[in-house]
């Protein structure tokens, strides 16, 4: 959605953060090797049996130990292939054996560390599982393999009149999206993948598979294994295909922007509009800095009035219907200080300037070139959203950190981009880490999360006791040892249980 330039800014930040990192990255990779035993001659013999490609490159070891988090790659000690569930389970077995263990990959898109080797072992890459099983377009519902992402299904499905509208922005395996529990800018209207996941098929750590849910729409038939394993960020079971719902494309679509004197005022509009019972498809709302950001970076839309800018779509049976909807919304907006709609009137408009929103994130990086971000997810009750985003917004200025903030405030959720260099002051991360302190325990304060959309992984995971309590956590525990009694997969993230037994130390 990029011009060429973009793409090439775009390229040249990304070239600049991992040169930063290099020499922390190789000093990383050499502390994996010498802290965990080596995985033996007859397991790496095993496992390229296995599967069709076992690699110990140390580029790609690297790649995927690397997310879109902050914190330097933490890579894996080999990289193994799979291209069915039948391999997918001959490669957990052969890891349950010898106390391996194994994480997980998609695409690489997480933000929370998910996918760092903290006790080394194997990475399973799931990408070249990239199969759409079956669509059953009367049911709406399909079946995927967990490496299809998001952009190859609905490309798929665009002679059926259906899509899959969770829109995390990034280009994610879906596979790594309902392991996540992802949503993003459309969850609104359509729900997160917890509300779209219909079924899945999953490896636990003995190598059994399963097979869970259905192609019922409800179902009241035993324990719901699949909402188990569905933002269980695989320490639960390998997902290797979800059954998906798909909802029809909409028959007329706009899209506007409406501008405020305040985020407060923004967030008030926003709690208006759904009180109204407008059925919006999505509703967004930036902070001026957002949007000094969305101006800076390549894009194919005009610049923006750098004040906060709620960004609307309307969807319905009819233009008329959409016009209702939006005039609507425009009353509510208008009563908390909103400006006049400015609409995007053609779908190619619409296109670029969603393009433009979810590029929201490189563009607040770009405010420090270099730099990663910190990525905060805090999700609130609608009725507390203006006050907490307002009290976030003097926290930023008052700590003098760089942190954006914006986010899908149609469901509370909402993020500060805290953009950090490897070089930076402790002093600086010092401030920036109390900022997003002060943000998480201000969002569980009033009832709300401390992870939206993101997962816990190993970034959130001292705030999950604060948020549920010692006994909700401790019973997140034991189910965990129940379905992992060797805490082999994706080990340390969400609970930690320690360092895996044949991870220890030699």
């Amino acid at each position: 959605p990029y011009s060429t330039y973009g793409w090439v800014m775009a390229a040249g930040n990304i070239m600049m953060a991992a040169i930063i990192k290099q020499h922390q990255q190789q000093a990383l990779r050499g502390s994996i090797m010498r802290r965990f035993s080596s995985l033996s001659a007859g397991l790496m013999a095993r496992l390229e049996g296995a599967c069709d490609r076992v690699s110990t490159n140390p580029t790609i070891l690297e790649r995927h130990g690397d997310d879109e988090s902050h914190p330097p790659a933490v890579p894996p000690q080999c990289v193994a292939y799979a291209r069915s569930t039948e391999e997918v389970a001959a490669i957990v077995r052969l890891c349950a054996e010898a106390r391996v263990p194994v994480i997980p990959f998609g695409t690489g898109t997480s933000l929370e560390g998910h996918i760092q080797a903290i006790y080394g072992g194997v990475c399973l890459d799931l990408s070249e599982m990239n199969a759409i099983v079956e669509v059953n377009e009367e049911d709406m519902d399909c079946k995927v393999q967990a490496g299809v992402t998001r952009l190859s299904l609905n490309s798929a499905l665009r002679h059926t009149g259906l899509h899959f509208p969770i829109d995390p922005g990034a280009d994610a395996s879906l596979g790594g999206m309902a392991a996540c529990g992802a949503s993003g800018t459309a969850a609104v209207r359509y729900g997160t993948m917890r509300e779209n996941v219909l079924g899945t098929t999953a490896v636990l750590a003995s190598g059994e598979i399963v097979r869970t849910g259905g192609r019922a729409r409800k179902s009241s038939a035993g324990y719901d294994l699949t909402r188990l394993l569905v933002g269980s960020e695989g320490t639960l079971g390998v997902l290797t295909e979800v059954r998906l719902r798909l909802h029809p494309l909409p028959a007329a679509c706009s899209a506007a922007l409406c501008t405020f004197g305040s985020l407060e005022g923004g967030a008030r509009a926003v709690a208006a509009i759904l009180q109204c019972g407008i059925p919006v498809a999505r509703c967004e709302l930036l902070d001026a800095t957002s949007i000094e950001a969305f101006n800076k970076y390549p894009k194919e839309v005009d610049d923006l009035e750098p004040v906060p800018t709620l960004f609307l779509e309307f969807v319905g049976i009819s233009g008329a219907a959409v016009a209702e909807q939006a005039e609507l919304a425009a009353e509510c907006c208008a009563e908390h200080g909103g400006g006049a709609f400015a609409w995007a009137t053609s779908e190619e408009e619409r296109r670029r300037l969603w393009a433009a929103r979810h590029s929201t994130y490189y563009a607040s990086l770009n405010l420090r070139p270099g730099s990663k971000g910190i990525v905060t997810d805090a999700c609130v009750p609608i009725s507390r959203l203006a006050e907490v985003m307002d009290a976030t917004a003097r926290d930023v200025a008052e700590f003098d950190v760089v942190g954006p903030i914006f986010g899908h405030a149609g469901d509370g959720n909402f993020h500060v981009i805290l953009a950090v260099k490897d070089d930076d002051p402790d002093e600086y991360l010092a401030r920036v880490k109390q900022v997003n302190d002060r943000l998480i325990r201000r969002a569980i304060a009033v009832g709300g999360t401390c992870t939206g959309e993101h997962g816990i992984g190993v970034g959130k995971r001292d705030y999950l006791e604060a948020e549920h309590g010692a006994q909700s956590v401790e019973a997140m525990r034991a189910i965990k040892r129940a379905l992992d009694p060797h805490n082999i997969l994706n080990p340390g993230k969400v609970v930690d249980l320690g360092v895996p037994a044949a991870a220890a130390p030699q």
